[in-house]
């Protein structure tokens, strides 16, 4: 009773000191409004030229900084590459190693000869030898759905970048891996090691994929080892947090048995705990191959071979149906990774000791039988090697028909809502977030941060934004939270009931959740050509990108959060007499509300990493100075830049998380 009385009185105190915080940012704002606010609390003096906020440009020299940060990191980094020598470790580390691994793949996959005198794999070869893993490892549809993907690269012509893309992956994951291996092992042995190390990997997990990419260039170069140097960087720190995670969760008498066997520290590793952490492993693979694969567009932006450079060439031709093509091939090639990681994953060791050799390994023999007769047939029959160019196979000007059938036909009904969204709601909440004082927003969120977490998350999240502040990106920060508190909003009322009506049906809900992995696994570029197609480039084409994009999680969430309510409750609330509106309302919502508000802060980390994409088609924001950061390699500005959009998100991510934590707490849940 005494714990249910505190509890109460705790959620007393925190709704007043929210009205309370709420009245003290209407007094500043009504005093700004009045004129009676003082300059200081009103605009920090960072701006030599007040731009014009009616046309929603602002203008590049309206940026001062207080701090000179991108100077300093300026000076830093290249202190570190010329002063210091590490300029001459990187460049070798890309030309000399990682180049010759690179080779070693693309010899393999492409042919080229360098040493090993053999022309590029048949693609009928790649066929027999993905039907037969994927049938091994889950059945005959992911056998159809591994050689149908390849059967697409073949016969559209995008044969040669698919091995490229391939290429690239086949050198970056194993070295994510390895890296996020060591570094997770390091975390678990040593506590230092992971205090340190977590909050980078939040960081880095939570920069823009753009800001990767200037500091790679500096100190690695241009060029197709550059873009794996990048996608290894930005893929590696899942990998670290799941091995961490999976050891932690190795249980103590699986610990204590290893060592009472005899086992050495080594030997505990390798053979009790790194096996008993399989799954977080696996899942951590599977993540790895899944963020390399997010970074195939963006690292085509400094050099890298492929599918991505190709998609990235006609996109800025706006060739918006050759897009569809090749980005149909990154889906498939995302699709089919994922598929066979997961499967990979999933499949149960078979300890078959007592059965004869082509017995245990019957579709390895069977693999290596195949790929050998597909190649030597390919030598007779060209077309098993490659499908010949002159057939010119396409379904590019199909897409372009459908394009002008839907303006045609809806181009004024679709115009008229692109106006009425872009005056009448994006502009007034753009200008009103640009509108409020800074001291306003400072208040706000550290006020809400000492509610959810105490002086440790006021302090941390005030430290966020007075970054953002001090670095003269202020407004353009605005920007980039008005996009996506917007976007965040749509997805919330749209995803959550979509969830809600999906979780009340068992074949629904399993519907809805292979349909969100699916359109998970999708590289974010690729949400960006359907709303060119139909809205051209501008603001609302922005904006609908980032909610088709981020809304998956608030879907995922919300089915997941009803899906794992306890039996038991149910059945105490259907034997005091509930309907389904009473059991919807009284029950399943209130429990799953910290999962679903976990759900809606991954949605707003997805609409975080998608404005930044979506900055490439309209949005003056901090991802387009990202743009022009790298353009300009100036590598000081482009870290600034991913570090203010690392802290907006940070900032809303640890007080949703704060908050679904005490819920949690409150509900006995852990």
């Amino acid at each position: 009773m005494k714990e249910l009385l505190n509890k109460g009185l705790s959620r007393q105190r925190r709704t007043q000191g929210i009205l309370v915080l709420v009245a003290l940012v209407a007094v500043l704002l009504l005093s700004k409004y009045f004129n009676l606010l003082p300059e200081f609390l009103d605009e920090l003096p960072l701006h030599t030229e007040k731009s014009s906020i009616d046309v929603g440009y602002l203008e590049e020299a309206s940026y001062d900084e207080l701090v000179p940060v991108g100077t300093i990191l300026d000076s830093a980094f290249y202190f570190l590459r010329d002063d210091l020598g590490v300029g001459i470790v990187t460049r070798f580390l890309s030309y000399d190693i990682l180049k010759k691994l690179i080779n070693i793949f693309d010899n393999i996959l492409l042919g080229g000869g360098k040493g090993f005198g053999f022309g590029s794999p048949p693609w009928t070869t790649l066929l027999v030898i993905v039907l037969i893993l994927g049938y091994a490892l889950k059945g005959w549809r992911l056998a159809l759905l591994s050689g149908g993907a390849v059967c697409y690269f073949a016969i559209f012509g995008l044969w040669q970048y698919a091995m490229e893309t391939l290429s690239l992956l086949a050198a970056a994951v194993p070295v994510s891996i390895l890296i996020g291996l060591v570094l997770g092992i390091l975390c678990y042995r040593k506590k230092s090691v992971e205090t340190m190390l977590m909050p980078i990997l939040s960081v880095a997990q939570t920069m823009p994929h753009f800001a990767y990419l200037i500091p790679v260039v500096v100190f690695f170069g241009v060029g197709h080892q550059t873009g794996v140097i990048a996608t290894i960087i930005f893929a590696a720190p899942p990998m670290v947090r799941l091995t961490l995670l999976g050891l932690q969760k190795v249980p103590p008498e699986i610990l204590d048995a290893g060592r009472m066997s005899g086992c050495s520290k080594r030997q505990l590793l390798f053979r009790v705990q790194l096996p008993s952490a399989r799954n977080e492993i696996m899942l951590g693979i599977n993540q790895v191959i899944m963020q390399c694969l997010a970074m195939v567009v963006i690292a085509a932006f400094i050099g890298a071979n492929g599918l991505g450079q190709r998609f990235l060439h006609k996109l800025i031709s706006l060739k918006l149906g050759e897009c569809v093509e090749i980005g149909f091939a990154i889906v498939l090639l995302a699709i089919v990774l994922d598929r066979l990681s997961r499967a990979w994953a999933e499949k149960k060791r078979d300890y078959t000791a007592n059965l004869p050799f082509y017995r245990r390994y019957k579709y390895p023999i069977l693999m290596v039988v195949l790929a050998v007769i597909t190649y030597i047939l390919s030598g007779y029959f060209p077309i098993l090697d490659k499908i010949p160019r002159a057939l010119d196979i396409t379904y590019a000007k199909g897409w372009w028909y459908l394009t002008d059938w839907v303006v045609i036909n809806w181009g004024s009904s679709l115009k008229g809502l692109r106006y009425f969204v872009i005056v009448d709601i994006l502009t007034p909440l753009r200008d009103a977030l640009l509108y409020m004082p800074y001291s306003s927003v400072l208040l706000l969120v550290g006020g809400l941060g000492l509610l959810l977490g105490g002086y440790y998350s006021a302090l941390l999240t005030l430290g966020f934004l007075v970054f953002i502040a001090l670095s003269g990106w202020w407004d353009r920060a605005m920007i980039t939270a008005y996009m996506v508190l917007f976007a965040t909003f749509i997805c919330i009322i749209v995803g959550i009931p979509l969830g809600i009506w999906s979780a009340m049906n068992e074949r629904r809900a399993r519907a809805a959740l292979f349909w969100c992995d699916t359109f998970q696994t999708f590289p974010s570029f690729i949400y960006i050509l359907p709303v060119i197609m139909l809205f051209q480039v501008n603001d609302f084409a922005a904006i609908v990108a980032v909610i088709v994009y981020a809304i998956i999680p608030s879907v995922r969430y919300t089915i997941e959060g009803l899906r794992n309510i306890p039996p038991e409750l149910h059945e105490a609330v259907t034997m005091a007499g509930c309907n389904k509106r009473q059991r919807l309302f009284q029950l399943q919502l209130p429990v799953a509300l910290p999962h679903i508000m976990l759900g809606v802060n991954q949605t707003i980390m997805f609409a975080f990493s998608m404005v930044i994409i979506a900055a490439f088609v309209g949005t003056i924001d901090l991802g387009q100075s990202i743009f022009k950061a790298l353009s300009e390699t100036a590598i000081g500005k482009g870290v600034t830049l991913g570090l203010c959009v690392s802290f907006l998100a940070l900032t809303v991510d640890h007080l949703i998380t704060r908050w679904a934590r005490e819920q949690r707490r409150l509900l006995g849940q852990g």
